[in-house]
């Protein structure tokens, strides 16, 4: 969370700049995830390896999660298993670094299906198949294909295309006013990928900077519709007063608590306090009202 909010706000932000930093913090994180996402889609992956599971995994997984997966592939190779013990359709390899003896880790193999348990527990901690369950399929001539029950639907590339089913109840769905920052970030994700399309030649390029100019000039006209816009709603300063006045109590700045204690200004004074202090003299003429750097008398001792 520190990491998340670090560049939006402080301990001295107040609770309505809050909101709005959280909603930049938010925009931010989208805009570099649909980056990734178009970085993803048309780019290829440089392969480390000649097993097929690599180039199985570099179609299905983002960038980041295959970078994880390319690094576990390859280091694969530094490990040797071997098989100490059956039992029925599992086999229990042992799976140790090349020149060493220890640590070493167990891997439980189902050949049937293909199932592999490893005591690191990577798999199931980070939902990234481990180096030793990787080495033992190397050992059994297991990495022709990716088993797919390996491959996490959360970390593929299609992993935002899948169905949401909408919540049962008698809950009503409000459709809440779209900020202009919202709205700004959205046109900016579109428009990074109208340009990805518009750069592989030059005829794109020049008619989408010949449509982009139209629309331009005709959105400056569009200027001097007064601040409601077609559908009634506010400017966004209006509307931002708004939101703030409608805020719960909680969640506002409490009110302002007088320091406890007497006042200052009924205070009962020492004696001594209440005595007239010593006025500076000038230490040329002896007189008051000034010191000696702006001494009436000064330039005569110069």
């Amino acid at each position: 969370m520190t990491k998340f909010f670090i560049d939006y706000v402080r301990s001295s932000t107040t609770i309505s700049d809050f909101v709005y930093q959280y909603e930049q913090a938010l925009n931010a994180r989208y805009l570099k995830e649909k980056e990734q996402d178009i970085k993803t889609k048309n780019s290829v992956p440089i392969l480390k390896t000649c097993y097929k599971m690599e180039v199985e995994a570099a179609k299905v997984y983002t960038r980041k999660m295959f970078m994880k997966f390319q690094e576990e592939l390859f280091c694969s190779k530094k490990y040797k298993a071997f098989k100490y013990c059956e039992e029925g359709v599992k086999k229990i390899y042992k799976v140790v670094a090349h020149g060493k003896e220890s640590p070493f880790y167990e891997v439980s193999l189902d050949t049937v299906e293909t199932k592999a348990i490893c005591t690191c527990h990577m798999f199931e901690f980070v939902g990234i198949i481990c180096r030793h369950i990787l080495a033992v399929f190397v050992k059994k001539s297991l990495v022709h294909f990716f088993p797919s029950h390996y491959i996490l639907e959360r970390w593929t590339i299609n992993a935002k295309k899948r169905i949401v089913h909408e919540i049962s109840g008698d809950v009503v769905q409000v459709e809440p006013q779209i900020s202009s920052t919202l709205m700004r970030n959205s046109l900016m994700l579109q428009f990074l990928e109208v340009a990805e399309a518009a750069s592989q030649s030059e005829n794109k390029y020049k008619h989408l900077g010949q449509t982009l100019q139209k629309v331009h000039e005709e959105l400056l006209g569009m200027q001097d519709v007064c601040d409601v816009d077609d559908s009634g709603s506010l400017d966004n300063t209006t509307l931002n007063n708004q939101v703030l006045s409608n805020l719960p109590i909680a969640l506002r700045d409490p009110p302002h608590v007088p320091s406890k204690g007497r006042p200052k200004a009924l205070r009962q004074k020492h004696p001594r306090e209440k005595q007239l202090t010593k006025k500076r003299k000038c230490s040329i003429c002896k007189e008051t009202g000034h010191m000696r750097s702006n001494c009436p008398s000064h330039k005569h001792y110069g």
